[in-house]
């Protein structure tokens, strides 16, 4: 009993290391910290709406075209 209980601390102990030395969701977090800092950046930019009024156009552009693409008889 005495060894079991030894081996399930060493386990934790082992799973513990294990989780400090892990990296992998470093990235993510850090390439999220850059998107919040772009996108401030970008809305500091174009904060007088240009960028959002060329954006309607376009979509608008592409509404109409689509529409008339799908008309029969053209």
């Amino acid at each position: 009993m005495y060894l079991n209980i030894m081996a399930k601390i060493y386990e934790f102990k082992m799973y513990l290391l294990e989780f400090r030395n892990d990296q992998r969701g470093v990235t993510a977090v850090e390439y999220a910290i850059i998107a919040v800092a772009m996108s401030a950046i970008i809305l500091v930019v174009f904060k007088n709406g240009d960028l959002k009024q060329a954006l309607v156009d376009a979509v608008t552009a592409v509404k109409s075209n689509i529409g008339t693409a799908n008309q029969p008889g053209q």
